[in-house]
């Protein structure tokens, strides 16, 4: 039996391991907090809107932004491990 993190192809192991080393690596250092940074895009994002949003909105949001990349190219790798990313993180705070 193989083993779903031995990455001969790019199966949902690769994308969900992808997205759970930018989530809680280098983005996480980059950008702090993920509730706090997304509470500030939320805020950015309220004055421009005119509107109350929530930081798990910005997530569904951004999860929205990348499909529309999807429509252009359904093979960018990256764009499906950054879904998986703002999915997880949406969950996430949605628990809060």
């Amino acid at each position: 039996m193989t083993d779903v993190r031995d990455y001969d192809y790019k199966n949902r192991a690769y994308f969900l391991d992808k997205a759970e080393e930018l989530i809680n690596g280098q983005r996480a250092k980059d950008y702090g907090d993920c509730r706090m940074n997304h509470q500030r895009i939320a805020d950015i994002w309220a004055v421009i809107l005119n509107t109350e949003v929530s930081p798990e909105q910005v997530a569904a949001c951004m999860i929205g932004l990348k499909l529309a990349r999807l429509a252009n190219d359904v093979k960018q790798d990256d764009t499906w491990v950054d879904i998986a990313g703002y999915a997880a993180l949406g969950g996430e705070m949605s628990q809060e």
